[in-house]
């Protein structure tokens, strides 16, 4: 024998009930079987919003209760030829008729008892289960309706009655004796010796299938539902969570506890008894083979899964007077059982001084005033201290049997929270190793699921979250990059990137599994319009483990927003230099801010685009060393055009060709300004660890004073023709002296300078071409020979390059 249930979802409307039938059909091909269906969907929870109506004199009931007969009515038509209808249709009336003179009972008595309301909701599975039987019949399956209020037996705790084992096994065994024929029966509603409708309590339909598994000692009890088995963790929070093949009982009840809802603790306790398998199934993917929950804990990975509840509160009772107070703990317990307030979790220093309790928000206060109430001498004295509340919290459980045969589990799961800054208010943990929990902020709570199952599910890819902002050249180049990497990286590196934010300066959109890079998105007027603290909210909401915000912009609006990001504890990689140039105490509050919150801010592209040029003077820095001086040609587009300038051509033309090569900004003032060398400098000054403020650097301009007033870029073009000859002359007189012109930042106790500077041809800067730069770094141990540092200095793709090669260097930091 094969007990079925189908849930509310299954039997939601006509085109589900014809699957189910279905997969029925096939079932009854291969085995004998009895099913088990839920109320319509939803109809269950309008019965009791009509009781609601009708007792709080609300005459809208009435039309509620129309519609919902209509509804059952439909699928007769539906599911049952004319010829056949008559009998269902009548039943259907006459229950309606019933419910009719209930509601209009309520409306007169404004009384809604537990009682009234469980004679309300049977008749949502009264109704479905006999409309599918007779539609079963209708199509050649010899049925037999059977309501469980005939057959099971409970007390009178009206909402969630208990079960009378004994003489429900014996009943329901008598009846399947005597009857013939696939029995379709009421989920979720029993009654008592008096024959008052009773029901099972959360998850009913689930219980009345395992109670008719238990009796009958089935070969196996199917749960049919709207998802393939039990997932991994809540995939609304957890967009990688997957299927669990299999769980043992114990680990299927440590999930359900902990807030997994595809099936409950009361389900499995008559299939346990009898070690009954259960298998979790999909109506709507009858191929999948969803899980089984059986006996078995040999099975499977070190966890099977990860589940949360959220609106948690912690109650925290502690003083020293409870030191010297035997029982101080039971008499915790009983106070809050008194008050019938659920305890989710508790931790307990050994000598009792504290005690923790995870308890639901809502009876957060209740629990304090009972706590304080069995402690009102202790309290009064002074021996213990008023019981705190700490609200805004979430728990969190890793579950799995083969905890117990692996060491380290815990240690696993503390290091994956540790790494993304997530506190955590308590810990909870068996000898048995079969559960472990933990207290976390509840704004915490999707960034710890994801981060606990990358680490313990996908632990062969350390997934980067990326917030990209800035889809110009840089931005593109940066994309074009990660996907033509990204097979490379999963199986080299194990790190797996995927980008979730793109804004430009326009538009903004997001997509949670992260865009397809083979093919990139265009932001366009159909998305979005960007709004930065939006992008931030909408990136925080997102709220992934391994974050990370990507700023490919020169915007000091973007930069401003850097404290705002570390703060939400993402990080932050960039070739924008505004944030680290602008004011000396903000650059070292940034500074403060990443370490506080253990997130890291990687700019090495601030200075020279992928050179290893900051990393290398941070571990110059961190060794001991100390810089005496830095020279450093720091400007691709303007080490390009001075040494192009070389050839003989036009400075203005020259100029007009780096711009074209896209070496300068597309105000190429910006670059002959100085302005940039000297953020650069600027930035070497303070990894160097001196204190050097913008005002302190002397800067040598190279646009020339009529040119900086030009309107537009095609204005200062035509007007620096005319100081073509200038430089010209300016090329000569350093030929004439064996010289070359370079464009250079020097730093020299504590001051620095930027500009042309004319220099022999044996200096190292007078063999730089294209759009090389060069850095050369004096310190105490590079005292006769300066350490150089040279390479291109411009360009997106050398720029993406090292912006990539940041991103990553997140990642391997993650895997530590």
């Amino acid at each position: 024998m094969k007990i079925i249930k189908f849930g509310g979802s299954s039997v939601a409307n006509h085109d589900n009930i014809k699957r189910v039938f279905s997969i029925l059909q096939e079932k009854l091909k291969r085995s004998e079987i009895a099913v088990i269906f839920s109320a319509f969907g939803g109809v269950t929870e309008s019965l009791l919003e009509i009781a609601r109506l009708a007792r709080e004199g609300d005459e809208t009931y009435r039309d509620l209760l129309q519609t919902l007969e209509e509804k059952h009515l439909m699928l007769v038509r539906q599911l049952i030829g004319v010829h056949n209808q008559s009998t269902v249709m009548t039943y259907v009336k006459v229950r309606f008729k019933e419910l009719e003179d209930l509601f209009h009972g309520i409306y007169l008595i404004k009384e809604n008892s537990p009682r009234t309301l469980d004679y309300v909701a049977s008749f949502g599975e009264r109704l479905s289960a006999f409309i599918l039987a007779e539609a079963l019949s209708a199509q050649g399956v010899r049925t037999q309706f059977l309501d469980a209020r005939d057959v099971i037996r409970t007390n009178d705790r009206f909402g969630q009655a208990k079960v009378d084992f004994e003489t429900t096994n014996s009943q329901i065994k008598s009846y399947f004796g005597k009857h013939e024929g696939v029995k379709v029966i009421t989920g979720f509603i029993a009654s008592t010796a008096k024959g008052e409708t009773t029901t099972l309590g959360r998850s009913g339909s689930d219980y009345t299938a395992a109670i008719f598994a238990g009796a009958l000692e089935a070969t196996d009890l199917e749960i049919w539902t709207d998802v393939s088995g039990v997932l991994t963790s809540d995939p609304r929070l957890v967009y990688t969570a997957f299927t669990i093949p299999q769980l043992s009982y114990s680990e299927a009840m440590e999930l359900s506890h902990f807030g997994a809802k595809v099936i409950f603790p009361a389900t499995m306790q008559p299939a346990m008894k009898r070690n009954i398998p259960i298998y979790i199934k999909n109506t709507f993917e009858p191929e999948n083979p969803g899980t089984l929950i059986n006996g078995d804990v040999s099975v499977g990975p070190l966890i099977k899964g990860i589940s949360s509840i959220s609106n948690i509160s912690m109650v925290t009772v502690q003083g020293a007077g409870l030191m010297d107070s035997a029982g101080a703990s039971s008499r915790v317990f009983k106070a809050l059982a008194e008050a019938k307030v659920t305890i989710l979790l508790i931790s307990q220093a050994s000598s009792e001084h504290s005690i923790c309790l995870a308890i639901k928000s809502h009876e957060a206060f209740l629990a304090k005033e009972s706590v304080e109430k069995e402690f009102y001498y202790e309290i009064k004295s002074g021996e213990m201290d008023e019981v705190t509340l700490l609200h805004n919290l979430a728990t969190i459980a890793v579950v799995g049997e083969n905890m117990k045969h692996n060491p380290g589990a815990s240690g696993r799961m503390f290091r994956a929270l540790g790494r993304n800054n997530i506190n955590v208010a308590a810990i909870a943990q068996g000898s048995s190793e079969l559960n472990i929990s933990a207290v976390i902020p509840q704004a915490d709570l999707q960034k710890a699921l994801n981060a606990l199952h990358e680490a313990f599910f996908l632990s062969e890819n350390k997934v980067l979250h990326v917030f990209l902002v800035g889809t110009g050249l840089i931005g593109q180049a940066l994309i074009k990059m990660i996907a033509n990497q990204q097979e490379k990286l999963r199986g080299d590196n194990e790190l797996d990137i995927q980008i979730h934010g793109l804004a430009n300066s326009r538009y903004m959109a997001f997509h949670e599994d992260g865009f397809d890079l083979k093919n990139p998105y265009q932001l366009s007027d159909t998305d979005d319009k960007t709004d930065l603290n939006r992008f931030i909210e909408k990136m925080e909401e997102m709220n992934f483990s391994n974050s990370v915000f990507v700023d490919c912009t020169a915007s000091q609006d973007v930069a401003e927003l850097y404290s705002k990001i570390l703060e939400a504890k993402v990080a932050i990689v960039t070739p924008n230099k505004k944030a680290n140039s602008g004011s000396m105490e903000n650059y070292l509050a940034l500074k403060k801010i990443a370490k506080k919150r253990g997130v890291k801010f990687l700019y090495e592209t601030n200075v020279a685009a992928g050179l290893p040029v900051i990393n290398t003077l941070q571990d110059l820095m961190l060794s001991g060393d100390k810089v005496i001086r830095i020279e450093a040609v720091l400007s691709g587009s303007m080490n390009f055009i001075f040494s192009e300038l070389e050839k003989g051509d036009p400075f203005s033309e020259v100029v007009k060709l780096a711009k074209e090569k896209g070496y300068t900004e597309p105000d190429p003032r910006d670059d002959l300004s100085g302005m940039d060398v000297a953020r650069k400098i600027l930035i070497l000054g303070r990894e160097a660890e001196q204190t050097l403020e913008f005002d302190n650097i002397t800067i040598q301009s190279m646009v020339p004073e009529d040119c900086q007033k030009a309107s537009s870029v095609t204005e200062f073009f035509e007007k620096l023709q005319g100081h073509d000859q200038s430089f010209l002359d300016l090329l000569k007189a350093a030929e004439a002296k064996g010289e070359k012109l370079r464009f250079m930042a020097t730093l020299e106790n504590g001051k620095a300078k930027v500009g042309l500077n004319s220099l022999p041809n044996s200096h190292p800067f007078s063999s730089l071409s294209g759009s090389d730069n060069m850095i050369l770094l004096t310190t105490d141990r590079y005292l006769d020979r300066p350490m150089i540092i040279r390479g291109p200095g411009a360009g997106a793709d050398v720029t993406a390059a090292g912006v990539f090669a940041d991103v990553i260097r997140i990642g391997n930091y993650t895997r530590e």
